[in-house]
């Protein structure tokens, strides 16, 4: 099942496989409740194409998947890739070596919702910044249980130039306005599902392909129940929480994202496109 979340002229609504739902079925309503109980509403509305009371979402704008109040968290130096170019770009390189050796993941805020930009959307580069690049990444959606009730794509926007003179820069090099991108859409799944996902990233210039990439969530050193579990054992998340799960596809030193470039990511039966621009903050 894939839960898609349209701009209607009511206001945002949640559809899934095509059906919308009633308005009152927000996600955090959807995760407030154990993933088997949401899993059976929703396949009962598949299997009977039941109609509830709620608005068309004919030609609707579909728009990140997630709301404007939840959480979105991240993960990172989970792959050896990951730690290999962090180790690389940084001054103080043995903190990442540490970090992906420890018992304890690292996790960190990326983004509240009303920041996420949803697909089609335009993803920003730092104009403070000289090395910008994107970051696919699975992205887990989490219940207020801590239970893994889907997936979706994400991209984990950052600015290795900042991040790379000092690790405590990571605020700034990871959360600002325009860094954090998510959808389409919401794929209904448990976490066993999730261990042997394709992760492919291309990145179009000018009409050419400047870069691909591809892996495989198998490839991830820690597993979903762990970060799950080290993310929510002191931080409750009544709403749930969306958690990105760490890359491994990292363009060469020499590459940076620069506007006008289209950014590609696909992990599983998900495709995420966004455009990157570079300029003011449109507020």
């Amino acid at each position: 099942m894939i839960l898609t979340r349209y701009l209607t002229k009511d206001g945002p609504t949640w559809a899934v496989d095509g059906i919308p739902l009633h308005k009152g079925m927000t996600l955090p309503f959807m995760l407030c409740v154990p993933a088997q109980n949401t899993w059976r509403v929703l396949s009962n509305i598949v299997k009977n194409q039941k109609k509830m009371e709620a608005p068309d979402i004919t030609g609707a704008a579909v728009i990140a998947p997630v709301e404007e109040d939840q959480e979105v968290w991240a993960a990172g130096v989970t792959y050896l890739r990951s730690k290999e170019e962090r180790e690389a770009e940084s001054t103080a390189a043995d903190v990442y070596g540490r970090v992906y050796e420890a018992e304890r993941p690292e996790l960190f805020f990326k983004s509240i919702g009303s920041r996420v930009i949803g697909d089609g959307g335009n993803i920003r580069i730092r104009n403070d910044s000289a090395w910008n690049v994107p970051e696919p990444e699975l992205t887990v959606v989490i219940n207020k249980l801590g239970e893994v009730f889907g997936y979706t794509v994400g991209n984990d926007v950052s600015s290795r130039s900042i991040e790379g003179e000092n690790p405590l820069y990571l605020p700034q090099a990871k959360c600002y306005d325009g860094a954090c991108a998510l959808g389409p859409s919401i794929v209904v799944a448990p976490a066993s599902e999730l261990t042997n996902l394709p992760i492919h990233l291309s990145i179009i210039r000018g009409g050419v392909e400047v870069f691909v990439g591809d892996a495989n969530t198998s490839q991830m050193k820690r597993s979903l129940t762990e970060l799950t579990e080290h993310l929510i054992r002191e931080t409750s998340f009544p709403k749930g929480v969306l958690l990105l799960t760490g890359t491994c596809i990292v363009p060469p030193s020499d590459f940076t994202l620069m506007a006008g470039d289209k950014v590609s990511i696909t992990v599983g039966e998900l495709t995420l496109v966004n455009k990157v621009v570079r300029g003011p903050i449109e507020r």
